[in-house]
């Protein structure tokens, strides 16, 4: 079932309208024209926005009475809506793991381990986000993306001690201190709504040669490299909880690519090229450029609690 193909909106609340506060309520938000119909409950809520038309219906946390948000959340073609009171934490609410024995942390319900081991040296999960895009005002989760890092990077960021993640996560100068630090890192990227493959790989592709071609390194080395990736993904369709990973060895400058989903054994690629691997890294890890915000503004927290440690 597709999105445009979705009739109107749906209120399915636990119970029957009750004085505040609510307990929870959640609704079912089947759009289209970029219209959602509001039911007599939702009415009671405060929303500053116009009834229940789609324009306030969009991703993030709201005020509402009494102290409580509003958050829209996705789960493949089903979209809800639900009201999260006070002290209940969102989908995205960073957790920076830098303790042994940290629990498993959830992405939009996708789990992700607090350390994970590629070689000889545990990586800790230093932040995590989505990937995401709003039609009609209604916002579609892609990807959860978690960033698994050397603690010893705080070694190679001393000049950035002591600052808040809110003022790492602008500076894109400290990013790039992330990206070029001698340290292992590993992207896990796990799928929350299908897409084929080569639509994730032709996205890769222009993020990766537009980086390239800023810098004047896109030549006939990289066009084959990013060639041979787009080729890699052709095949593949990422169906939801496919994961995606992407490896950076500390001591060379290269990357290894491993798809993984159920049914089907893994496939690797190697990329060999330093300029489209350093490219890769900047479009997680690229700061204010980067593809995904709340990973860059989780990553910034995580990083700065390293560094005050």
């Amino acid at each position: 079932m597709k999105l445009d193909t979705l009739l109107y909106g749906l209120a399915q609340p636990y119970s029957r309208p009750r004085p505040f506060p609510f307990t929870r309520i959640r609704t079912w938000a089947w759009c289209r024209r970029s219209l959602l119909q509001p039911d007599d409950e939702l009415s009671r809520v405060e929303r500053g926005g116009k009834g229940g038309s789609c324009d306030v219906m969009r991703g993030g946390e709201y005020e509402m009475e009494p102290q409580a948000t509003w958050q829209l959340l996705s789960h493949g073609h089903l979209t809800y809506h639900h009201i999260l009171m006070e002290g209940e934490e969102s989908a995205t609410s960073c957790h920076p793991t830098i303790n042994v024995g940290s629990e498993t942390v959830m992405v939009d319900g996708v789990p992700f381990p607090p350390q994970t081991t590629t070689t000889s040296k545990p990586l800790s999960l230093l932040g995590h986000g989505i990937t995401d895009i709003e039609i009609h005002f209604l916002q579609i989760k892609f990807t959860a993306i978690g960033v698994y890092l050397e603690p010893d990077i705080a070694a190679h960021l001393q000049q950035w001690k002591g600052k808040p993640g809110t003022t790492l996560a602008e500076d894109d100068d400290f990013f790039q201190g992330v990206i070029s630090a001698p340290v292992e890192k590993l992207i896990r990227v796990v799928v929350i709504k299908e897409i084929k493959g080569s639509q994730y790989g032709v996205q890769l592709e222009s993020a990766v040669r537009d980086r390239l071609a800023a810098e004047d390194k896109y030549e006939e080395e990289e066009e084959e490299a990013l060639e041979k990736l787009v080729e890699f993904f052709q095949s593949k369709y990422f169906k939801k909880d496919s994961v995606i990973t992407f490896h950076f060895p500390a001591a060379s400058p290269t990357a290894e690519i491993v798809f993984a989903t159920e049914g089907k054994e893994d496939s690797k690629i190697a990329v060999e090229n330093a300029n489209v691997a350093e490219m890769i890294k900047r479009w997680y890890l690229g700061g204010t450029r980067g593809v995904s915000p709340s990973t860059i503004a989780c990553l910034a927290d995580g990083l700065s609690a390293v560094l005050s440690k």
